[in-house]
Formats: C-alpha cells, structure tokens, sequence
C-alpha cells in the first residue's frame, strides 16, 4: 500500500509539473503569435478554442454529447451584439454570457432526463428553435445579421479599436475561461462530475444528486460557450446566423475530437487544426468541408484518443 501511494504521489506531482509546463509553452505562443500570424485569426481561434473547451467540459467530464451547442455561442453573440449599441463591451459580454447561461439552465433541466443519443437530439431540437428565433426576432435582422458592432471602450478605460489592446483583452478573456474550466475539473465538483461519468449507478448509490450535478455542468458549459460566442462578436465586429447553425455545432465536436477529448488541451489543439483549415484552404470553396472530413479521419485512426490524448497517454501524463 505504501508503494502504491508513493507511486501514485509522484504520478500525480509529474502531472502538475506537465500541465505547468504546458500553460506557460500555450501563455508563451499566445504572447508572440501576433507577431507571427494575422491578429484577427489569432483572436478568432482564441474564442473557438474557448468555446471548444466548453464543449469539451460536457463531453469529456460528464459524458453528456450535446450536438446543439451552437445555440449558445450563437445567442450570446446576438446578444452581446446588441447589447454593445449602448453598453460598454464587458458589460455587453456579460449580458451574453448571462443569456447563454440562463438558456443552458432551461434546455439543460429538460434534457438531462434523456440520456445518450436522446440527449444529443433533444439539443439538436433547442438548437433549431434558437436558430430560428435568430431568423425572426427583429432584433437580429435575419439572414443580414448584427453588423457594425461597436468595440467601444472596455470598463471605459481600455480602447478595443487598438488592435493590440482588442488582442490583449481576447487573451485575457481565453486564459479566464480556460482557467476556469481547468479549475472546474479539478475541484471536488470535477470529480464528482468524473464519477457520474464512470459508473452513474454507483455515484447515486453514495449519495450523489447526478441530475443536479450534470445540470450544473450543463450550465456552467452553456456559460462558458457563451463567453466565447460574445467575446467573439466584439472582434469580428458583428454576429450572424453561421454562430447559431447546426455546423457550428459539429465543428466544435470535430474540434475536440481531433484535439484530444477529456483533456485540457486538446481542444485548443484541435481549434487551431480547424480553424486554420478554414483560413488557409478558403481557395478551395466547398471542398474544405471534404479536407476536414479526410482530416478528421485520419486523426481517428492515427490517434484514436486525439493528437494531444494520444501524446500524453504515451508520456504517461495527463494534460
């Protein structure tokens, strides 16, 4: 028993000094890819790296496959979209953020009743109501969507049209979330969440309320989503029905698929992959959609637990 528990120490010590490692190589890049890359790309990929983290704290924690996620990166969007006409951006994101997650709690009490692929279809039907919404509600102007969204002033001090104060700030904004993701998963409430995951029956059977847990996860996921889908109004200056599609939800599972599911970062990994096909292969019209197919196979066979699960399962690490 004594060597196990040493083992187990030290397993546990090499995972902190792996995931320290990994944040400060991930804070690092963030800090000089602007001077590498185009900013505006940067910026975007830093908000569905966000949003795939979300997705990920769903799926990879609380085994819960939601195939409509877009509805909250979407309704955040708008809202934080309209919202910044007359209120300043953290103001506006964060009346995003309160409508995702207010969303997250309605749809997340309803469907965490069904489980498995009844559970994923039930997303996908909130989610096409919320599109359409978006399609109706004068508000959104329909397929023309928000544009023109002013960046204004952040708490009337930072000015978001300076490109690299707007690139600090969606830094800042990434790191948060990330961060709170990593600290989610790794409190009491993540292992809770974990346990539910492995073997429900016994969670309930020691006491566990599973439902409350995995409408809290459900929320906090939707909250998060809806961080990114705001955050990413106030770069690209406008929000459109693309944020709300049903696409926009199968992206994001590829994203965290292809990146490593159940880990911290392999949804950032996977982002990146996606989005930078998306930027780089535009040339190539719709046959993008086909390359990210040929991708995303090739990563499931390749790496069956995705590119960032596969290299730390062979370190023997968790990242």
């Amino acid at each position: 028993m004594a060597v196990e528990a040493v083992i187990a120490v030290d397993a546990t010590e090499r995972n902190r000094r792996a995931n320290a490692i990994a944040f400060a190589v991930m804070v690092a890049l963030i800090a000089i890819a602007p001077f590498v890359a185009y900013p505006f790309f940067i910026m975007n990929a830093l908000c569905f790296a966000l949003f795939a983290c979300a997705f990920n704290l769903l799926i990879g924690y609380a085994n819960l496959l939601s195939l409509g996620h877009a509805m909250f990166l979407g309704l955040a969007s708008y809202v934080c979209a309209h919202a910044a006409k007359v209120l300043e951006p953290v103001s506006a994101i964060a009346l995003g953020v309160a409508a995702s997650a207010f969303l997250g709690f309605v749809t997340g009490a309803l469907a965490i009743r069904s489980v498995g692929i009844y559970f994923a279809m039930i997303t996908v039907a909130f989610s096409q109501m919320v599109f359409f919404f978006c399609v109706e509600a004068p508000f959104t102007h329909g397929e023309d969507g928000i544009q023109a969204v002013p960046q204004g002033r952040a708490l009337g001090l930072i000015d978001l049209s300076n490109p690299w104060l707007l690139y600090a700030f969606v830094a800042a904004v990434f790191l948060f979330g990330f961060l709170a993701v990593q600290r989610t998963v790794n409190s009491p409430f993540g292992e809770i969440l974990k346990a539910i995951r492995e073997n429900e029956p016994r969670a309930v059977s020691l006491g566990y309320r599973s439902l409350q847990y995995k409408l809290a996860a459900f929320t906090l996921s939707a909250a998060i989503a809806g961080l990114a889908g705001a955050t990413k109004a106030i770069v690209a200056q406008n929000a459109s029905l693309t944020d709300v599609s049903f696409a926009m939800s199968g992206e994001v599972v590829l994203m965290t698929l292809v990146g490593g599911m159940g880990t911290f970062y392999g949804p950032v990994v996977g982002a990146l992959i996606v989005v930078s096909m998306q930027n780089y292969l535009a040339q190539f019209g719709e046959w993008v959609t086909v390359i990210q197919g040929v991708v995303f196979v090739a990563c499931v066979l390749a790496f069956r637990r995705g590119i960032v699960g596969e290299l730390a399962a062979r370190a023997k690490i968790a990242l």
